[in-house]
């Protein structure tokens, strides 16, 4: 799951970011003749816009607001409170009292556990409105939202829920008449950043190991979708979550993400976003009070097709992996290396799986692509197209926008591309399949091997020794063989390389969020003597 949170903007960036976001309705070079419906009014109603600090939504300092716009047009959907530095200080002191002073940390583990499936159990009553506001806000399909999603934030918040009273230390035999052990403690106060392309997901992935262990949290949301994450803070109190336990932002970058980065009251950070960004949070938490940071952030994995595999099962996984929620994975497989024996049947049946695909509205049901997420993304997208095509790779299909309003981007298949092309090095983040060809397998390992990132794989074959040589291979964090995407909050999440440090989801975030303590007693009258 990858983010753009640009954190290190100069004044004059930020100014052209903050006109860009306010008139995301500007012309477009792309059009097509494609007629496109009114938007679907979703029925849920946006109430909570303001930032919350210490258990109370309240306006920014500044009294600021900045619009989060719907994708499907590029309008207003609402005006959020833009949080900055002052909010910053004000959302970390409340969490570092509620650390050092409040019940949370204090508590007992398992009331803390009845607190997160309580705060599960509401999200899951209140399903279909955030996937309503998480649709509205993201572009993506409803029904993604709703069946998929929101489901699987209920499953994480539960699963850490579980861990939260199964946390402990151990007792250590040492030489000579003493008693050892070791506590695990909770960090203090984190400072979470999430990503925009999985907006409430990512907020369960952060926000559930982090208060298992007992810590406090100053969460920032991404500018572009804040909404779900405030209808989630309105269930906090009702779920009996101490105030200033979980504290949300909205805001920029520059302005309020870097001050987070950079306070020297927060404890741990953790960040879902770009590589470029990761680099910078890592400095600033270095020139700060070097507070320990994990990182989840860019890949451009290689999904691999061998000559034995089933293609029909193939060409359909390629295609999830590629073009699910609009391309806009970190994970997605956008390198697709198919064995030049199969090369020719995979394209013509992943060419005609794209034209297939249906995109629009995303609150209309059977649509399985909506819009990119803003104007900015469109443009990137797009010029990597340009790219793809002026370096001579072949488009097969797709291309361009699809219909005259709104983000949306045609399927996008290219066949006959090389390595050393920017549509098959660049994270592209868009619906854009490339397609290459290989010869064997030890050439296809060290082409998918040889990229900056390293965060996931498919493999599809049916030889287990096939598989088995890849997955141990391929230096990436994950492994799919004859399947793609597929989480649990058991399986642990991470990347090689430049796609991150630290891993998220299953008991390896729990390391995340806790510190570890030797205690050593001397024993006068130890029981051996």
């Amino acid at each position: 799951m990858n983010n753009i949170i640009l954190i290190n903007y100069s004044k004059a960036d930020y100014r052209l970011r903050k006109r860009s976001h306010l008139g995301r309705i500007a012309a477009y070079k792309y059009s097509t003749a494609a007629a496109v419906e009114e938007p679907i009014k979703p029925a849920v109603n946006v109430e909570h816009t303001k930032l919350f600090i210490n258990g109370q939504f309240v306006d920014a300092a500044s009294g600021k607001t900045f619009p989060t716009l719907d994708p499907r047009t590029g309008e207003a959907i609402a005006h959020v409170a833009e949080g900055d530095a002052e909010d910053i200080n004000r959302a970390v002191a409340a969490a570092r009292k509620a650390f050092d002073e409040g019940p949370w940390p204090k508590m007992t583990a398992y009331e803390r556990s009845k607190i997160l499936l309580r705060l599960a159990d509401l999200i899951e009553k209140h399903n279909d409105q955030i996937a309503m506001l998480e649709a509205w806000d993201t572009g993506k399909p409803y029904e993604q939202a709703a069946k998929l999603e929101v489901p699987m934030v209920v499953r994480v918040l539960r699963y850490y829920a579980g861990w939260a009273d199964k946390i402990h230390g151990m007792t250590v035999p040492a030489d000579g008449p003493y008693h050892v052990q070791t506590l695990h403690e909770p960090i203090g106060v984190a400072g979470q950043i999430i990503p925009w392309n999985f907006p409430l997901l990512m907020l369960s992935w952060k926000i559930g190991p982090a208060l298992a262990c007992g810590n406090t949290i100053v969460l920032k949301t991404a500018e572009q979708t804040p909404l779900s994450a405030f209808y989630v803070a309105n269930l906090l109190q009702e779920a009996g979550l101490p105030e200033g336990v979980l504290n949300i932002i909205s805001g920029f970058g520059a302005t309020a993400g870097a001050p987070l980065c950079s306070h020297m009251d927060v404890d741990k950070l953790a960040f879902t976003g770009s590589t470029d960004t990761g680099k910078t949070i890592l400095t600033l938490a270095a020139k700060s009070n070097l507070k320990p940071v994990t990182l989840e952030l860019g890949g451009k994995s290689p999904f691999i097709v061998c000559e034995d595999a089933d293609i029909d099962t193939a060409v359909e996984q390629a295609h999830f992996a590629l073009f699910f929620n609009q391309g806009q994975c970190c994970c997605a497989g956008s390198r697709t290396f198919v064995h030049e024996k199969v090369y020719d049947e995979f394209l013509e049946k992943a060419k005609a799986r794209a034209l297939k695909r249906t995109v629009g509205d995303p609150f209309k049901s059977g649509n399985e692509q909506g819009p990119q997420i803003d104007s900015k993304q469109f443009d990137k997208i797009m010029k990597y197209i340009r790219s793809g095509v002026e370096s001579g790779a072949t488009l097969e299909t797709g291309g361009e926008q699809h219909g005259k309003k709104g983000y949306y981007i045609k399927p996008t298949v290219f066949s006959k591309v090389k390595d050393d092309m920017l549509i098959a090095q660049d994270e592209i983040f868009g619906p854009v399949q490339t397609i290459l060809k290989f010869k064997d397998l030890n050439e296809v390992v060290q082409r998918a091997n040889n990229s900056r990132y390293g965060l996931a794989a498919g493999v599809f074959t049916q030889n287990i020794d096939t598989a088995n040589t890849l997955a141990r291979a391929l230096k990436v964090g994950t492994v799919w063989i004859n399947c793609f995407d597929v989480f649990d909050a058991a399986i642990p999440f991470g990347g090689y390389k430049m796609s991150g440090q630290g891993r998220e989801k299953a008991e390896y975030s729990l390391k995340n969020y806790l510190q570890v303590k030797a205690v050593v007693t001397a024993l006068k009258n130890p029981a051996w003597l």
